[in-house]
């Protein structure tokens, strides 16, 4: 069954794991463990109809464990000056793009971005720091995205897949 299991779902749940880490290569090893607890736990698949939702229900709890292990096995640091350099190829050229439009939100937007979502402090962490609100740091955060978003949208054509991967794209006279 695992073999099968393989064959229709290795590539999808890659760019799936893909989407949710910075790394090429822990992507691949989340998806061997993935593998790994399906194979050992073939037996739990109740209704085989619903062999989809068991596999990604898998996959999605072993990308938790993976920043769960991983938040326990770094420090915190205060200064998140600079952006993870591990990246696959696809998203390794936006790099550059990203941080400059980080750096034109205001301050309280600049912060939290770069601290949790492109640091290693948690949601909950991040908002006991600065004490604030979980319900606003994570607000904060959506209001960050959004007008990051709008930047992207005024500076560049961005075309994506299915899964929000960048597949191209296309400057529009813009300093990225």
């Amino acid at each position: 069954m695992t073999e099968d299991v393989w064959k229709e779902f290795n590539k999808e749940l890659l760019g799936f794991i893909k989407a949710r880490v910075n790394n090429v290569e822990n992507a691949e090893d989340i998806l061997q463990e993935v593998f790994i607890k399906i194979h050992q736990n073939t037996n739990s698949l109740h209704d085989h109809k619903k062999i989809a939702s068991w596999v990604y229900q898998i996959t999605r709890n072993t990308i938790i464990d993976y920043y769960r292990k991983k938040k326990i096995n770094t420090s915190e640091s205060e200064n998140f000056t600079e952006l993870p350099e591990e990246m696959d190829e696809s998203t390794r050229d936006f790099t550059k793009c990203i941080k400059p439009f980080i750096l034109k939100l205001p301050y309280k937007y600049q912060d939290i971005l770069l601290k949790t979502t492109y640091g290693n402090v948690s949601q909950k962490d991040y908002s006991l720091i600065n004490n604030i609100s979980y319900s606003a740091a994570k607000s904060r955060i959506q209001r960050a995205r959004k007008q990051l978003n709008n930047m992207f949208v005024s500076c560049c054509n961005i075309e994506s897949d299915l899964y929000g991967n960048i597949l191209s794209s296309k400057n529009k006279n813009c300093d990225c």
